[in-house]
């Protein structure tokens, strides 16, 4: 038997994930459990990045998992990849609990680096490698200005509102350019 490409590897992971939402979706605890055991570094380090100090971190994944286990059902496979979904309501629910908490979302990524790393095998490691080339590829394909307002939210953590004080644009037009690259890159991701 021949073994999977790493593009097969990474459609089972996703299909895997998707189910398991769906399953979170019926109140099913175990399909949680699975959940948290397939994301739950990638989403640790996003919450890293925003919040820049771990019990922060820790306290936003609990809300993470918690919205997850209410919101899974909004979750559609035919509209996106779950783990951008995770990513988003990952993104979002940390910069919440900046918000509340006073501060902004502006630690180095340099702090993620102190995070215990229960390091993926090499496998995962290629196919993680795989999916972010692909999202470095479309995000290269947009317009500079565009890529560079993706860049600053999603991996940075920047709100729309930052960054439509930092572009001196109005925070209507930041949304609709970030909705619009948005699309652009569902549709070569796709």
């Amino acid at each position: 038997m021949a073994s999977q490409t790493p593009d097969q590897t990474l459609s089972l992971e996703r299909a895997a994930l998707s189910r398991a939402l769906a399953r979170v979706a019926r109140q099913d605890r175990d399909a949680l459990q699975e959940v948290y055991r397939r994301t739950s570094r990638k989403l640790f380090a996003v919450c890293m990045r925003i919040c820049g100090e771990q019990s922060q971190a820790e306290d936003a994944m609990q809300e993470v998992y918690l919205t997850i286990w209410q919101r899974a059902g909004s979750f559609d496979p035919e509209r996106g990849n779950p783990i951008s979904w995770l990513a988003a309501l990952t993104r979002n629910r940390a910069i919440d609990l900046l918000r509340r908490s006073g501060r902004v979302p502006s630690a180095p990524l340099d702090l993620a680096s102190e995070v215990a790393d229960d390091a993926p095998d090499a496998e995962t490691a290629l196919l993680q490698r795989g999916e972010e080339a692909r999202i470095n590829f479309c995000i290269e394909r947009l317009a500079r200005s565009d890529a560079a307002m993706i860049r600053t939210a999603f991996f940075e953590g920047a709100t729309y509102a930052e960054l439509a004080a930092r572009g001196a644009m109005p925070l209507g037009t930041v949304k609709s350019r970030i909705r619009r690259a948005l699309l652009k890159l569902r549709e070569c991701l796709g």
